[in-house]
């Protein structure tokens, strides 16, 4: 169902290899871009669950495709972000920092194989408060180790987006303990 909430969901998934390509060629214009587009890809999500929600529009289709949509794009933004090119030898996160971006990508993994799991069972896993503050504590990370590559002379932009990335990496442990105990309750 082509409902205009599922529209924009699949606009974030065509955005993904547009940020890729612009964070592979890691010139500061590029980066600003890049900040750009991440933020209007932020605002769709934002927009296609409150437009399905207030119009009744919520579909199976977008309760399948909205949570990989943000998984795509963060795995996709960390990745690129955690690598050295060419134009940039010097990544974003790197050192001790790439933990808390395997932290994130390895919660993203466990739990979407739990909920793939419990889901023939009919136990739904929701998201909590706490795990809405990790996801924004991490986009806002991404956002602002992106925007650190537009204005490289500005470091306290840089080491802000590293202070979501912990503050998001800790919050994921939480989050991700507390859904794994849930999971673990129906497992035989």
């Amino acid at each position: 169902m082509l409902t205009l909430p599922n529209l924009l969901t699949l606009s974030r998934i065509l955005a993904v290899p547009i940020l890729v390509f612009l964070l592979w060629r890691p010139a500061p214009i590029d980066y600003a871009i890049t900040f750009v587009l991440y933020c209007v890809v932020g605002i769709t999500d934002y927009f296609d669950g409150y437009l399905a929600r207030a119009q009744g529009l919520t579909s199976r289709l977008g309760q399948f495709l909205d949570p990989i949509a943000d998984k795509i794009m963060v795995a996709a933004v960390l990745m690129m972000l955690v690598s050295s090119r060419k134009a940039n030898p010097e990544p974003e996160i790197a050192g001790m920092h790439i933990l808390a971006a395997l932290i994130i990508l390895l919660r993203e993994i466990i739990v979407s194989g739990l909920r793939e799991y419990l889901a023939p069972l009919n136990v739904s896993v929701p998201v909590s408060k706490l795990a809405k503050w990790k996801t924004t504590f991490q986009l806002v990370a991404l956002g602002g180790l992106i925007l650190g590559g537009a204005f490289p002379s500005q470091s306290w932009v840089h080491w802000t987006g590293l202070g979501c990335l912990w503050a998001a990496a800790l919050l994921t442990l939480v989050t991700g303990w507390d859904y794994l105990r849930t999971g673990i309750r129906h497992m035989d």
